[in-house]
């Protein structure tokens, strides 16, 4: 194992981005938006506003929202979706709620993924060349990485770290995440068995990567005192995600429509937080996220980089 570490100096631009927001079904709040792919379909999670369980959903390009329930389960999570309608998750089971387990789902098709002889896995992202990425617990206080190919499973843990977590990979079969030694996160790029540490500078209480296109342009969090924050990485350069301003926003809580703006508005609210993984497509970035004030969840799910980011 060879470890290489590596903090691009640059940081504190905005960049520019569009947001698009979406309400939850009737009768549901929505959760998080956790992963995009490269027609602009997203997935997620709502939580029923009856039972308070999570539920996930896809949403296509076109608007079309589908709710989501795992076999036996209490709640679901949709993580990660491939272009080809693949969507990668994990549920709490319902006969045993101590245990997730992880899944795949294509076409109504439900395919359970368990990492052997574990209690937890959490199945994140899978490529369209079929590599999936998630973790697993193989005790109560430590958590581990893993890369799935043709069966076959790689642990992909941060030496001496007590968490890692896989959370998205490229074609290229870059995986990026998060480990943790202490209190503190950190982000990491793995490639054929070599961790490369990433961290947001200056970021109090550490970085967390949450996806990764083929370009190799990377998104995520970093995380400070009251906020969690989210950013670009291209070339080396941070570049941070901003939400719209005040007013809009509050024009969006009231009205509930979806209407499209452009910002390069820093965040300015506690949990700007980007949620889910960059398409693969090397010409166009994009990401999802959500936050939350007040109980009320701003539903963006797409952030676009255009050439001026």
């Amino acid at each position: 194992m060879f470890l290489f570490f590596s903090t691009p100096s640059r940081a504190g631009n905005k960049a520019s981005c569009t947001f698009q927001t979406f309400p939850a079904p009737m009768g549901y709040t929505l959760s998080q938006v956790q992963g995009i792919d490269d027609e602009g379909g997203v997935v997620g999670q709502v939580v029923n506003n009856k039972t308070l369980k999570f539920v996930a959903f896809t949403r296509s390009a076109s608007g079309e929202m589908t709710l989501y329930a795992a076999p036996q389960s209490s709640s679901t999570w949709l993580y990660g979706r491939t272009a080809i309608g693949i969507s990668s998750g994990f549920y709490q089971d319902s006969a045993h709620p101590e245990q997730v387990h992880g899944f795949q789902v294509q076409g109504g098709r439900f395919i359970p993924i368990n990492y052997p002889k574990v209690t937890n896995t959490w199945l994140f992202n899978v490529n369209q060349l079929g590599t999936a990425v998630g973790s697993f617990s193989s005790s109560a206080t430590l958590v581990r990485g893993f890369l799935l190919l043709n069966g076959e499973y790689t642990v992909v843990a941060y030496p001496e770290a007590r968490t890692t977590y896989a959370l998205a990979i490229n074609d290229n079969s870059e995986i990026v995440g998060t480990y943790a030694t202490g209190r503190v996160s950190n982000g990491f790029l793995w490639k054929d068995g070599n961790f490369t540490t990433i961290n947001y500078p200056n970021s109090k209480f550490g970085t967390v990567l949450t996806g990764i296109n083929n370009s190799g342009v990377v998104v995520g969090n970093h995380l400070t005192t009251d906020r969690d924050l989210g950013f670009i990485l291209d070339r080396g350069e941070f570049k941070d995600v901003g939400v719209p301003d005040r007013e809009l926003y509050d024009g969006w809580r009231n009205q509930q429509q979806q209407r499209d703006l452009r910002t390069d508005s820093l965040g300015r609210y506690k949990h700007n937080r980007i949620y889910g993984n960059l398409p693969v497509a090397p010409s166009r970035v994009a990401h999802s996220f959500a936050f939350f004030e007040n109980g009320w969840a701003l539903q963006v799910f797409e952030a676009a980089a255009n050439a001026n980011i």
